[in-house]
């Protein structure tokens, strides 16, 4: 399976080093097969009442189809500022935009379904919206939010219904949360 991008050209991810340095690019399949490190970016959405707002990723997907995950997570395009692709990735899957704040960056490898591997250099950004969003059903199969205790014991209770990525890095996100006012 190949992934193109809305010009019809293969999709590539930008490959960096340790340090986010960019050390060139590789189509994206080409990168999951080969466990390349490249940059990637997850978005946590939270509403008022502190429940983080969760996508069902799509079942076509070419990898973790159907599995529960952040609310919005993707790669930068060459060229392409992180930020600013964050933003428009979550306006593209979910419909809508709010500010986001990078509170970590972290690097993780793992081994997937269909011999993919995703060793990604994540920035984690975390914003926060009270309303409904408008679900792109190419990108996510379903949503909903759920309070971050109801999350951390489905997440015990059944954590093959979620994104590898999603379970590593939702400890850290709970504890930043947490200590906000």
């Amino acid at each position: 399976m190949n992934i193109f991008n809305g010009n019809g050209d293969m999709e590539k991810v930008i490959l960096v080093d340790r340090q986010d340095r960019v050390q060139g690019t590789m189509e994206k399949m080409e990168a999951h097969r080969a466990g390349a490190l490249h940059r990637a970016f997850s978005v946590f959405v939270f509403n008022s009442r502190r429940e983080l707002m969760l996508q069902q990723r799509a079942h076509h997907k070419y990898h973790s189809a159907g599995l529960w995950s952040n609310t919005c997570c993707s790669h930068p395009r060459p060229g392409e500022d992180t930020a600013a692709a964050a933003h428009l990735r979550l306006k593209e899957e979910m419909g809508f935009d709010t500010p986001l704040s990078e509170v970590f960056d972290f690097i993780y490898f793992a081994e997937l379904e269909k011999d993919m591997k995703e060793h990604e250099l994540d920035h984690v950004l975390v914003g926060y919206h009270d309303g409904e969003p408008r679900i792109n059903m190419d990108e996510a199969a379903s949503w909903k939010w759920i309070s971050l205790p109801g999350l951390d014991r489905d997440i015990l209770d059944n954590p093959g219904r979620y994104t590898v990525w999603f379970r590593i890095i939702f400890e850290r996100v709970k504890e930043i949360v947490s200590r906000e006012p």
